[in-house]
C-alpha cells in the first residue's frame, strides 16, 4: 500500500471518527429527554459581586412537591444546558431532605438557568463520580472483655446502639467513631464518653475512608500515601465538637441513657450523619438531643445542624483546641455580611515534623453569646433558637492537594468562606 493511499484512508476515519462523535453529543440531550419526559427550570442566583466554587443547593423537598406534585426522587436529572450536573436525592437527610447537587462554580452576581428532567414512574439511577463519602465500622464476630472487644473482624453498617460496653479504645469501632469526608478532607468523631471531632487529612481527592484503620490505630497517626490524622484532640474539643460551657469550662457529651448514631446519606455529592443522644446530664438538666453532621463535594466544611428537646440550655458551645504553636483569631461577625469565627493557623498537626494545619468555627453573628476559653479550648457560646442550633467547622492542611501554605492564604480563605455562609445562592423553582 502507497503512503498516498495510506494517508487517504486515515483522512477518512478521522472524518468518520468526528462525524461520530458529532451525532453521539447531539444525541445526548434527545436520548435524555425521552428517558426523563417532564421538565421545568430551577434558577440560581449567586447575590455576590465575586465568582464563587462548588456552591451546595438544596431543593427542599416540600417546595419540589408542592410545585410539582408528581415528581420523582427514583427517576431525575439536572442539565446545565447540555451538561448533566451530578445530584442526588436526600430521602434519609433529617435537616436537609430534598434533592441536592453542586454547581462547580459561579461567576459574580450570575444568574443560572437550570432545567431539572424527570420521569414520573420507574426508577433511572445515575453513576457519577463519588466525592463525599460516611461511613460507620464495628467489628462482630468477637465479643467484649473488660470493655475491650476481642477477635471479629470489621463489618459496615448503616446505624447502631452503641453498646455500654464500649469506652475509649475498646477495639470495636474502625477509627473509633463514624467518618465523613469529602475529596477535600476527612473528619471522625469518638464515638464514645468522649465525642470530640478529629481530623483526616488528605493528600488525594479520591475516597479514603474505606482504607483507614482496618489494621488497627497505630496506622492512620503516622504518614500514609493518603494522609493521616493530622489533629490533637485527647480531652479538648479538637475541632467543632459539641458542648455546653459550664462552671467555667466546655463540657462534651460525656454522659448519657443512651446514644444512637446512623449514616443517613453516603452519597455522591453530600453525605450525613445523624447521632441521637438521649438522656446527656449537662448543667443539672437531661436532654435529647439529634446531631447531624454533614459535608458537600468540593468543600472542607462540615454543617452541624442540632435539634434539642426535653431541656432549655443556656448555651450550645463548641470550639478548638488550644496549641501553642498556633496562633488565634476571632470575629463576631456582620448580619447579612459575613458569619463570624474563630481560628487557628500553625504547626499543629500530628505530623513529624509538624506541619501547618488550619482550623475553624464558624457561626451566625446574632447566635453569638461570647467567645470565650478555658484551659484546653478556645469557646464559643452560642444561643439556641426554638431548640435549634448550628454552626461549621473545618480544616485546612497544607500537604492536601492544592493546599493552604501560609497564615495569610489562610485567612483569606476564611474571609471568603465566611462572606459565602452569610449570602447563600438564591433557589427559584418555576411551576
Amino acid at each position: 500500500m502507497t503512503s498516498s493511499v495510506k494517508k487517504w484512508i486515515n483522512g477518512v476515519m478521522a472524518v468518520l471518527l468526528l462525524l461520530n462523535l458529532s451525532c453521539a453529543s447531539s444525541q445526548g440531550v434527545p436520548a435524555l429527554s425521552n428517558e426523563f419526559p417532564q421538565s421545568f427550570t430551577v434558577t440560581v442566583t449567586n447575590p455576590l459581586n465575586r465568582d464563587r466554587e462548588s456552591v451546595l443547593v438544596l431543593l427542599p423537598e416540600n417546595d419540589l412537591l408542592r410545585t410539582h406534585s408528581k415528581f420523582n426522587k427514583q427517576a431525575f436529572v439536572i442539565m446545565d444546558g447540555s451538561q448533566e450536573i451530578p445530584s442526588q436525592y436526600n430521602a434519609k437527610d433529617t435537616f436537609n431532605k430534598g434533592l441536592a447537587f453542586v454547581l462547580d462554580n459561579m461567576q459574580a452576581g450570575e444568574k443560572r438557568q437550570l432545567t431539572l428532567r424527570y420521569n414520573t414512574t420507574g426508577t433511572n439511577k445515575r453513576t457519577y463520580t463519588k466525592r463525599t463519602q460516611a461511613e460507620l465500622s464495628k467489628k462482630v464476630g468477637g465479643h467484649f472483655e473488660n470493655h475491650k472487644y476481642i477477635g471479629g473482624t470489621f463489618q459496615n453498617i448503616d446505624s447502631l446502639r452503641v453498646p455500654d460496653e464500649v469506652t475509649d479504645h475498646s477495639f470495636y469501632l474502625r477509627y473509633e467513631g463514624p467518618g465523613w469526608e469529602s475529596d477535600k478532607v476527612g473528619y471522625r468523631f469518638y464515638l464514645d464518653w468522649r465525642n470530640g471531632v478529629d481530623v483526616f487529612g488528605k493528600k488525594t481527592p479520591e475516597m479514603v475512608l474505606q482504607n483507614v484503620g482496618l489494621d488497627g490505630y497505630d496506622s492512620y497517626h503516622t504518614a500514609q500515601p493518603w494522609g493521616m490524622d493530622i489533629l490533637k484532640v485527647g480531652k479538648a474539643l479538637g475541632v467543632g465538637s459539641l458542648a455546653i460551657f459550664t462552671d467555667g469550662k466546655a463540657v462534651r457529651v460525656e454522659k448519657t441513657d443512651s446514644t444512637y448514631s446512623k449514616i443517613t446519606q453516603n452519597g455522591d455529592v453530600y453525605s450525613s450523619i445523624l447521632t441521637d443522644y438521649y438522656g446527656w446530664q449537662v448543667a443539672g438538666q437531661k436532654l435529647n438531643v439529634h446531631s447531624q453532621l454533614s459535608i458537600h463535594a468540593g468543600t472542607r466544611l462540615t454543617h452541624h445542624q442540632l435539634a434539642i428537646e426535653k431541656g432549655q440550655p443556656q448555651n450550645i458551645s463548641t470550639g478548638l483546641i488550644k496549641d501553642k504553636n498556633a496562633t488565634l483569631v476571632s470575629y463576631k461577625g456582620e448580619a447579612g455580611r459575613s458569619y463570624g469565627y474563630i481560628a487557628t493557623y500553625g504547626k499543629q498537626s500530628l505530623n513529624t515534623p509538624p506541619d501547618n494545619v488550619g482550623i475553624a468555627v464558624l457561626f451566625k453573628p446574632q447566635d453569638l453569646i461570647s467567645i470565650t476559653e478555658d484551659p484546653l479550648n478556645h469557646v464559643v457560646q452560642l444561643k439556641p433558637s426554638n431548640g435549634r442550633a448550628e454552626y461549621y467547622f473545618l480544616a485546612a492542611w497544607e500537604l492536601e492537594q492544592h493546599g493552604i501554605k501560609t497564615e495569610a492564604e489562610f485567612h483569606h480563605y476564611l474571609t471568603k468562606v465566611a462572606e459565602e455562609l452569610a449570602n447563600p445562592v438564591q433557589v427559584d423553582i418555576s411551576k
